[in-house]
Order: structure tokens, then sequence, then C-alpha cells
């Protein structure tokens, strides 16, 4: 049987001596039960190391903070800078209102300026300040760009100096190149056409 006893019709001795070798062996294993009943669990790798499951916890719990971390920094980024600046400097601008009395008179300075920036559709001098602002914006020096007939692709889409007189002098690489380019991207489709053909 399961337990280890004979099964079917026996003697009382045998069944006696049965039960003393079941007592004695229960007895001889009783201190390994002990020792068994307040171990803790070991865990152990494909490999049969032992692992260490707070050091596990421990290392999962900082990459869960490391990633949260540069999640919020991609939310922040994904926001867009400009507009986080903006955003601050809207609310700082409404607290800076609020603080400022109800009544305002003709002599407040913040009044005047916003009155002064303010464009006004039939203004006779917004056109002339334009004009000014325009002509001051000119005055500042730019370099001087080629403006001609398009000049030909090269590697590094660098447009040309502004002496350039419009003869290519070139040896012929970088349109051998870019015709390269052009031919590989034109087989590679070809071979995609001809592979999905019969689906």
């Amino acid at each position: 049987m399961l337990s280890g006893v004979k099964a079917g019709l026996v003697s009382a001795d045998v069944l006696r001596r049965e039960q003393q070798e079941l007592r004695s062996h229960e007895r001889n294993h009783k201190h390994l039960e002990e020792e068994s009943r307040h171990s803790e669990t070991v865990f152990r790798d494909k490999s049969g190391r032992k692992r260490d499951l707070a050091q596990e916890r421990l290392e999962q719990r900082q990459k869960a903070e490391a990633k949260s971390e540069r999640d919020e920094q991609y939310a922040k980024w994904g926001k867009g800078l400009a507009q986080g600046r903006q955003q601050q400097q809207n609310v700082e601008d409404a607290i800076k209102e609020m603080q400022k009395p109800l009544a305002r008179y003709i002599d407040d300075q913040d009044l005047d300026r916003m009155l002064r920036e303010q464009e006004r559709e039939g203004d006779p001098m917004a056109d002339f300040i334009k004009k000014r602002k325009a002509k001051e914006n000119k005055e500042k020096k730019e370099k001087p760009r080629y403006n001609g007939p398009a000049p030909p692709l090269n590697r590094f889409n660098i447009w040309p100096g502004h002496r350039w007189d419009g003869v290519d002098r070139s040896n012929g690489f970088e349109q051998q190149r870019f015709a390269r380019i052009a031919n590989k991207k034109a087989v590679q489709e070809l071979a995609y056409k001809w592979s999905v053909e019969d689906m």
C-alpha cells in the first residue's frame, strides 16, 4: 500500500512490527521536519545558483524609478520646451496682473505700454512704424547670397558662394553618386514589387 504496510489479510505480529517501523521512521525524520518547518525557500536560477530576491527587488525598483524619471523627462519634452516656458510666462503675467489694483489710472505705465504696443486696424502711423522697423532690420549686415539659376546638387546640400559664375567645374563624382543611389533605390523597389507580385 502507499503507507508502506502490507495489503490483505495479515497477522497481528506483522501489523505490530510494521507500526513500530513506521513510528521509528517518523522519529528519525522528526528533526528534519522541524528544521524544514522554519526554513526559507531557496530560489535558484537556471544555472543552479541561489537568487537574492531582495537584491533583485531593489534593482527592479531602481530600474522602475529611472524609467519613470526618463518617461517624465520625455513627457516634458513632448509637450514642447518653448510652450512650457510660454505657459510659465503666462502664469507669471496673470499673477502680476492680479496683484495690480482694479482701478487703473492714466499714469499707469504698464497700461500705457500695453496700449502703445497694440496694433489697430486703420492706424495711419502703424504703416510708418512698420516701414521704419523694416528699414532698421535691413540695415543690419547680411552675408551676400548667390541668386542665379539653381545650382547642381552636392552631397552636403551646400549652396554656392555669392561670387559663383554658374559654371560647373566638378569631375562628375556628385552626379555619379546620385545616379548610383537612385539606381540602387530603383532596383530595391523593383525587387520588392517582384517578390510580392503573386500575393
